[in-house]
């Protein structure tokens, strides 16, 4: 098996019964396998609901370290809709072709940096900085400020073997506190002004609210970008022919994005909780447990993806829900998108080959399952066209 494959754990699981199940912290969760119960979940927002306590939706569970609700992420219709349409307009600002300009130098810019070194870590020295120096675009606040995430490493909530750690959130809440109050005393052209000014149904957003976007945009963009970037360097060191394809045809690019997002699923599953007893995949499910949306899972559902566990560059069909499904779906996707397009773009035009000298896989605990998510660290040497 090559080194960027990323194995499917739950298609025995999927195929015979239609469901996982596996335990966190003691609030066991039923995993949704198959695509098309999944968007059946996913579109029934009475019975499985996301709206409930903060953090608990969250796989593992966030209910011991933030008590803040992230919107829109953590609220159900019809809320969600009011909240939704406030903020759209300002996370599809990568379409703009200022925002694309400056995406491409910043990502133009890594590639000639890396490519100047003997050798690279990719997870901390490429798709960190990568993702961090981008989010600045995003909050539209100066470049500079990336410095201050990267020194935060990779994972926003979790430290070296643990699960979840208390300590580490609250360098990030204290930070948007800061943040938040700065903007309060002195307005400016950033979402944290943006959110400060807005209203939803003729209300001012509290500062609690404003807090939970932020929330939101920090880290559910985080380890998601940093997976897909990283996972995508190690799948182009084993296949230069993509490289040169994508040099050769730049017009599959978009659909090149679609196709690693849907094999790599940087974000395995998400969870929702249940308000009534009912069943899924004909399995009994009782009032206040969960489920979650297990989208690593669907994205690889041979009823519906021919050669599920290939990559096919140009694949055609592909109804993929790495960025969730139905009125969930991924605040960041536009972002994340652009910085995925713009960087095979880059990696194609530079990069003649890609050499992995040393790795760590990321292995997620899921109960029956252990699932290949992507790379603890990926040394590589780049080397130029």
């Amino acid at each position: 098996m090559k080194k960027s494959a990323l194995p499917d754990p739950f298609e025995e699981a999927r195929v015979n019964k239609g469901y996982g199940e596996m335990d966190d912290q003691n609030d066991p969760v039923t995993m949704v396998l198959g695509l098309k119960d999944l968007r059946k979940c996913a579109h029934n927002w009475k019975t499985f609901q996301s709206g409930a306590t903060p953090g608990r939706i969250v796989i593992p569970s966030e209910v011991n370290i933030r008590d803040t609700r992230q919107i829109p992420f953590e609220v159900d219709p019809p809320e969600h809709k009011d909240f939704r349409a406030l903020v759209e307009p300002w996370f599809k600002r990568p379409l703009e072709a200022d925002y694309k300009a400056t995406l491409t130098q910043q990502i133009n810019d890594i590639v000639d940096e890396v490519l100047a070194k003997d050798s690279v870590e990719v997870v901390e020295e490429f798709s960190l900085r990568l993702q961090s120096r981008a989010l600045t675009l995003l909050l539209n606040i100066p470049y500079e400020e990336s410095e201050t995430w990267i020194s935060w490493g990779t994972h926003v909530f979790r430290s070296e073997g643990e699960a979840l750690d208390g300590d580490k959130a609250n360098i990030l809440y204290d930070y948007i506190d800061e943040r938040i109050t700065q903007a309060i005393e002195s307005p400016g052209a950033d979402l944290y002004s943006m959110l400060l000014a807005a209203t939803v149904n003729g209300k001012k957003l509290t500062r609690e609210e404003v807090k939970g976007v932020m929330i939101l945009t920090f880290a559910g963009g985080r380890d998601t970008v940093i997976n897909a970037v990283t996972n995508s360097i190690a799948y182009f060191a084993e296949h230069p022919e993509s490289l040169d394809r994508l040099q050769n045809e730049p017009d599959i690019t978009g659909r090149a994005v679609e196709e690693l997002i849907r094999y790599f699923s940087p974000l395995t599953q998400m969870g929702r909780v249940v308000t009534e007893d009912t069943q899924v995949c004909e399995h009994a499910v009782k009032e206040d447990t969960r489920i979650s949306l297990c989208w690593a899972s669907a994205n690889r559902d041979a009823k519906v993806f021919e050669n599920p566990n290939d990559i096919v560059l140009d694949r055609k069909i592909n109804p993929h829900v790495a960025f969730g499904f139905s009125h969930h779906n991924c605040l960041g996707a536009t972002h994340a998108r652009q910085i995925m397009n713009i960087l095979l773009t880059t990696l194609a035009k530079k990069i003649k080959s890609i050499d992995i000298v040393d790795y760590k896989e990321n292995i997620e605990e899921l109960g029956e399952f252990k699932r290949k998510v992507g790379y603890d660290n990926l040394t590589v040497k780049f080397k130029g066209r």
